[in-house]
């Protein structure tokens, strides 16, 4: 854990900058709520069954924006494929898809989040909680961690050889929507999913690290597949974050922005040229 602790130490000493900040105002509720969370169950059940109810729960009502507003006209200004509409098939294909990689893919790795916690010594107490810019910065971290390695594993993903055996299921929807963020081939699921802990094999000093970056990477992969380009998306806060439209873009063209959150990797290798001439010729302006 040489490696965790040099990358950990940095975040502390980064974090240092930023005590001036104000303190969390749900400090005092979010640590009753938690004491009270630990005295009850073990942390065995906290990092298995909390986890696997957390993911649930964070990935079926982050959909929830998304999938009501094909139901309202209003929204559908906002619809990046206007010329695409969902449908009850394609979403409970989806729905079903979901399920299995759900519960016999996903869930045996969550359940393996408690062996990792005991081997490293991860606490789950409140007296060891990270302020909330520590732990941003941690998250944050993590997504750099997590976008560099889909960049890569999603290109060769859509190599010639590979993509029709597993990354052609994630294209089945060539306009995405909410659920479709994790309709993948289990293979897929798997090689891409890594990407998720190693960012948590470096910087976690805290099993909260777990819930909050799983509870923004479904955030974020579920923002960009949603297919809808809503305004004061408090996502596109973030630098060089991709958004909507930039991902919207790879599942329409099949080709090009294979980035998962950010887009520098794309600008660096020019795999977002063709986006950029989609959007001249339609005379859109990018942010």
């Amino acid at each position: 854990m040489a490696l965790n602790d040099s990358v950990a130490t940095g975040l502390g000493l980064a974090s240092e900058y930023l005590e001036y900040l104000p303190e969390n105002p749900f400090r005092a509720p979010m640590e009753t709520g938690w004491k009270a969370m630990t005295d009850r169950y073990t942390d065995f059940e906290i990092a298995t069954y909390g986890s696997i109810i957390v993911h649930e729960l964070a990935y079926f009502l982050i959909c929830l924006p998304g999938f009501i507003s094909q139901f309202i006209p209003a929204m559908q200004k906002y619809k990046i494929q206007q010329d695409k509409s969902e449908n009850f098939d394609g979403q409970w294909k989806c729905f079903k898809l979901l399920m299995f990689n759900h519960f016999l893919i996903q869930a045996p790795l969550i359940l393996g989040a408690y062996q990792f916690t005991k081997m490293f010594g991860i606490p789950y107490d409140w007296e060891h909680m990270p302020t909330w810019y520590n732990l941003a910065l941690r998250v944050f971290g993590c997504a750099v961690i997590e976008d560099t390695w889909h960049y890569f594993l999603h290109r060769l993903l859509h190599h010639r050889r590979l993509y029709k055996y597993v990354h052609k299921i994630h294209h089945n929807f060539q306009a995405p929507f909410g659920m479709t963020a994790e309709y993948a081939h289990p293979i897929e699921t798997l090689v891409l999913g890594a990407g998720f802990f190693i960012g948590v094999m470096l910087l976690c000093n805290h099993f909260v690290l777990l819930w909050v970056w799983v509870t923004f990477r479904l955030m974020e992969t579920i923002d960009v597949h949603t297919g809808y380009d809503f305004p004061l998306n408090p996502l596109h806060l973030l630098p060089f974050y991709g958004g909507a439209r930039f991902h919207d873009f790879h599942h329409m063209n099949f080709n090009g922005n294979y980035s998962s959150t950010f887009t520098w990797w794309d600008k660096i290798f020019g795999t977002d040229a063709q986006f950029k001439e989609y959007y001249e010729k339609q005379g859109k302006k990018l942010d």
